[in-house]
């Protein structure tokens, strides 16, 4: 019983995260990634692998949260996951030239949005 108290938080945030991710990447900002991949001469990718591999980052980054909780208060988790989960991830594929700079308008606050909402449901369901 204890250890479906810990994976019921951890499956929602999942959930959460992997419709956050969906509808922000697919219908807000989904042309800004196309059309920068086709000025690089790529092609985006958009596959099913690429949402599976997308739920998994979901789910480990719900698990992450899920740890950084058990130690820091509310605001602390939130931003240290948005830190690590986004600010990182932006930086490395930045620096790789495939981030279109123009979705982080969009992206910033929704992340965060998806963030706290992630630390809520983890924290209110533990």
């Amino acid at each position: 019983m204890q250890i479906v108290k810990k994976i019921i938080p951890i499956l929602l945030a999942t959930v959460w995260i992997s419709i956050s991710e969906f509808v922000r990447n697919e219908f807000l900002v989904k042309q800004h990634w196309v059309a920068h991949y086709q000025q690089l001469g790529l092609q985006f990718p958009s596959s099913a692998v690429n949402g599976a591999v997308w739920g998994l980052w979901s789910l480990l980054f719900a698990v992450a949260i899920a740890i950084l909780s058990k130690k820091f208060a509310f605001f602390q988790t939130a931003f240290l996951a948005w830190f690590v989960g986004f600010v990182l991830m932006w930086i490395t594929i930045g620096n790789l030239g495939v981030l279109p700079y123009g979705i982080l308008a969009y992206a910033i606050p929704l992340s965060l949005l998806e963030s706290f909402v992630a630390v809520w449901i983890i924290k209110k369901m533990s």
